[in-house]
């Protein structure tokens, strides 16, 4: 009983839970159409109107028919069923059409992206067309500008001098009497009639195999009768035609006796024979006879040079002999025989006939040496018919002794005095001059100039202002490094005295001076021993080292005594790479890579800079320079590095023609700076030059990169390969001149050859990876045309010292270089000249055989000239592009190669001439805060 009444109440408990159930659910469901009913509003309201009415009206009456039903409570299960099988095809159908109009309005955005992008681009193109053509007006006001210019000019554009010769032989005039042969000047001895200014100093050598001035039994030395007319062959201004002649040289002498003559010895130490005199060597009559002579000698020069004797005596041929107004070139001269500013005193020829000569100088370093002075010599017997000692000889005793008190004294200082030669020269007669003979051989007294701080000079007699004697230990102790200290040397002349500033070089006292001698050696500081030194290597090389530098020197002595200017330097003839037939296929010029705010320069068409404009006063208003700190006198360059600058207010007031002040003189920022180069020099442009080999692509993205670059003259490939370009590669269209130039080998060298073609100062040395910015070459390019004489450039290097004692080559990012990489710098086309022509070849030979090293070279001779390092820009510290193949300056073996080069180039200079710079530059408003109405000078720089 119990159970079946629990039983039916279990039931009835389960159905009213079962119907309470679907109460529930039914409320659910219409709270959940509720739900869907705002939502389905919500979207419809952002959707376009035609279709929101669309869709409003459709689900109200959907919502209308589902409000119908009274009471879902009252539903049967089936009937709930179907209404939410219905509702949920209402809720898919909802979803399709939310779906679709989220389709569409996605479909709105990504146009409504696309015209934003359009327009962007349409308003970064109008920038750039704004830039454009904002540079078109500069280059036309430019170009205007330039054209007032040339009507306004009043003075010739200066070229190449016109050579313009005499075209008659020397006519005979009256001889000059005994009595007035002394007296010569330039201005009554000479001919300037034949030397026109525009001649280019042509001269005339009577041929010393045909042609002899020489008593019989006397000959001139074979070798330097040989090496004269050799090297008189490589002068330019030799000619063969006497009509044109400004002067006419005669080689005297060294003339020996048959007996010397058989002899093979470089030069004599010892005086074994009796001097002869003048006129036993000296053939006068064959001298007056000479066939161009014209009876007086006028423009006729005498070459008497020696080598293998060096005694005083016999080296004066030309003593109490009437030569009339011919000039004399000689080392011995008596007082009263040298006519100053007309005769020429030179060294004797002790040297090589030419060539490098650095292996026989001496390391600069350290400054001092073992010994502080050093002499050796002995003092010829003198053959005198008065016995009583003069003056002079008693005040020559007294500093024998008091340097010996020196030199024994209680001091730290190490003297090498030797005063009678060991062995003792062997003297068979006496002498008639008094002058100091070399003890030992050359070699011996090689070693102990090595040795030494100072070399001792004493002076001839005082009737003797020039001995060969005195030269010969001038010359020994420059090669050596020791510095000549001359006691007497204000009564004595020095080679090429007039050109030459000796002092730079030479300590002279009087001989009254010797008792604070010691003291003045020893104050002499470090960098004055060093610069002395070094100034003393360098008119050893350039003038006296060499029988070529001897007899270039002399030329150039009396062409620069006459005002000529000397032959133009010769260039290099650019070879192109293509035949003449070949036409070269061009591509599109490629799409400027620049900010479009930025307006980096006008462009203009090419100029090249004047060349040849100071032809005639260079060697006037920078003598002393010319032939004391650029040791140049021997050629004419189209322009130098080192032109004076004009004032600033010069290009204001008459001296306008060429300058672009910014703002034109009223100063400006960004947008003026872009407008004019200013600066202190004229208008100009700069030369790329390329060096590529067998990497066409890389090349063809380095010049489309060029392609717009304001103030570019030209571009010069140097294919160093020997295999030509192929046919079907298209040259980009940069807007400027491309000249592929031929190299005539592989080699790095080429890099700095001096091409005709280059027609502009600045040059822009690239590799053909780098890869720079329009507005970093054009800073690099303003910053050099301030520091013309420099190498300007991005990637900086330094020289570091090792534990080892010697150089090394170091990359690493420093806070001070010494180096500017000419895979990217700039610099002064006369650098190419002196890197083809005055570098030692010794150094172009290590570059090639490393293949390797060329831009350090090129660092070291820009510095040994200006003393100055190199000048770094932007903060650039590598420049190869990130795309491009590995170079061969990842290897180590390249680190390796240029640790060596640095060690083998400063044994070569004799010291290093790099110097540490803790400098860079970058624009003057870089980093400073202007005004919003103001542009910097540069955008990132």
């Amino acid at each position: 009983m119990f159970m079946m009444t629990s039983n039916i109440s279990y039931h009835s408990m389960k159905g009213t839970n079962l119907k309470n159930r679907c109460i529930r659910l039914t409320f659910v469901v219409f709270l959940t159409f509720l739900f869907f009913y705002f939502l389905i509003h919500h979207f419809l309201s952002d959707a376009d109107s035609s279709i929101q009415n669309v869709n409003y009206y459709k689900s109200r009456y959907r919502l209308e028919n589902i409000e119908n039903y009274e009471d879902f409570s009252a539903l049967k299960a089936t009937d709930l069923k179907q209404r939410i099988a219905e509702m949920l095809k209402i809720k898919s159908t909802v979803s399709a059409e939310l779906r679709e109009l989220e389709a569409k309005r996605q479909k709105l955005q990504l146009d409504i992206s696309g015209y934003n992008a359009k327009i962007d681009e349409l308003k970064q193109e109008l920038s750039r067309q704004q830039t454009e053509l904002n540079r078109l007006k500069i280059s036309v006001e430019q170009a205007q500008v330039a054209q007032r210019e040339a009507v306004l000019r009043n003075t010739p554009e200066l070229a190449l001098p016109k050579a313009l010769y005499s075209n008659v032989l020397p006519k005979n005039y009256k001889p000059l009497l005994a009595s007035e042969y002394l007296k010569c000047k330039m201005s009554n001895c000479f001919d300037h009639s034949r030397c026109s200014i525009t001649s280019s100093f042509p001269i005339y050598l009577y041929d010393p195999d045909v042609v002899s001035v020489t008593n019989q039994g006397y000959e001139i030395d074979i070798f330097l009768k040989t090496t004269i007319k050799q090297t008189f062959g490589y002068n330019a201004h030799l000619t063969k035609d006497p009509k044109i002649a400004c002067i006419f040289l005669i080689l005297v002498g060294e003339a020996l006796s048959d007996q010397e003559t058989l002899r093979n010895n470089r030069y004599a130490n010892t005086v074994d024979m009796k001097a002869p005199l003048s006129s036993e060597i000296l053939n006068v009559t064959a001298l007056y006879k000479l066939k161009y002579w014209a009876s007086d000698g006028r423009n006729h020069v005498l070459l008497n040079l020696a080598r293998r004797d060096l005694s005083t005596g016999s080296r004066n041929v030309f003593a109490n002999v009437n030569t009339g107004r011919a000039m004399l070139v000689q080392s011995t001269f008596n007082e009263n025989q040298f006519r100053q500013g007309f005769d020429l005193i030179v060294p004797p020829i002790l040297g090589s006939p030419g060539g490098d000569v650095w292996q026989e100088c001496s390391q600069m370093l350290p400054a001092r040496r073992k010994y502080l002075l050093s002499f050796q010599g002995e003092m010829t017997a003198i053959n005198k018919s008065n016995s009583q000692i003069s003056d002079e000889q008693q005040l020559d005793e007294f500093i024998i002794e008091h340097l010996k008190e020196i030199s024994n004294g209680m001091h730290s200082d190490k003297f090498y005095l030797q005063f009678e030669c060991i062995p003792a020269t062997e003297q068979t007669n006496l002498a008639a001059i008094e002058d100091w003979y070399l003890c030992g051989t050359d070699n011996s007294r090689r070693t102990i100039l090595k040795d030494s701080t100072f070399a001792l000079v004493l002076v001839p007699e005082r009737s003797i202002i020039s001995s060969t004697l005195l030269q010969a230990r001038i010359y020994e102790s420059l090669r050596a490094g020791a510095i000549p200290i001359i006691l007497g040397g204000d009564q004595i002349e020095l080679p090429f005295s007039e050109m030459i500033e000796w002092r730079r070089a030479v300590m002279f006292l009087p001989k009254a001076r010797v008792t604070e001698l010691h003291f003045l050696l020893r104050s002499v500081p470090d960098i004055d021993l060093l610069f002395m030194r070094r100034q003393g290597r360098l008119i050893w090389e350039r003038y006296l080292s060499s029988v070529q530098a001897t007899i270039d020197t002399i030329v150039a002595n009396i062409r620069d005594r006459l005002g000529i200017p000397p032959k133009p330097i010769a260039a290099v003839k650019a070879v192109s790479v293509f035949n003449s037939t070949f036409i070269p296929l061009k591509s599109d010029p490629p799409i400027m890579d620049i900010e479009p705010e930025e307006s980096l320069g006008p462009i203009e068409p090419p100029y090249p800079s004047p060349q040849f404009r100071r032809n005639y006063t260079v060697f006037l208003t920078q003598r002393r320079e010319i032939w004391n700190d650029w040791a140049d006198p021997f050629n004419l360059y189209p322009h130098l590095p080192f032109d004076p600058v004009l004032p600033s207010d010069a290009k204001f007031i008459g001296s306008n023609l060429g300058f672009r002040p910014i703002g034109k003189g009223v100063g400006g920022t960004g947008k003026e700076f872009g407008e004019s180069l200013g600066g202190n020099h004229p208008r100009e442009q700069f030369t790329i030059v390329i060096l590529t080999y067998e990497r066409e692509q890389v090349l063809m993205d380095s010049l489309s990169r060029l392609y717009g670059l304001p103030y570019l003259h030209k571009v010069i490939v140097v294919w160093n390969s020997p295999k030509p370009p192929l046919e079907d590669l298209r040259w980009p269209e940069i807007g400027v001149q491309v000249e592929v130039v031929k190299a005539a080998r592989n080699s790095l060298n080429n890099r700095f050859l001096p091409y005709d073609a280059i027609e502009t100062e600045a040059v822009l040395s690239v590799d053909d990876d780098a890869h720079l910015r329009h507005d970093e070459i054009l800073f690099g390019f303003r910053v050099w045309r301030e520091h013309r004489d420099q190498i300007v450039g991005f990637p900086g290097r330094y020289h570091a010292w090792n534990i080892n004692g010697a150089w090394n080559y170091n990359s690493n990012y420093s806070c001070e270089l010494s180096m500017v990489l000419t895979g990217a710098a700039f610099f002064h086309k006369y650098y190419t000249y002196l890197y083809t022509y005055w570098l030692p070849q010794a150094i172009r030979d290590k570059v090639d055989e490393y293949m390797n090293c060329e831009d350090i070279a090129m660092n070291f001779l820009v510095s040994h000239i200006t003393r100055q390092p190199p000048k770094k820009v932007t903060s650039r510290w590598t420049f190869r592009c990130p795309v491009c193949p590995v170079s061969l300056s990842e290897d180590d073996t390249h680190f390796q190669e240029r640790h060596k080069c640095i060690n083998f180039f400063s044994k070569v200079f004799g010291y290093t001439p790099l110097l540490n710079t803790q400098y860079r530059a970058d624009s003057i408003l870089f980093k400073t805060r202007i005004p919003h109405d103001k542009q910097k000078c540069f955008k990132f720089i």
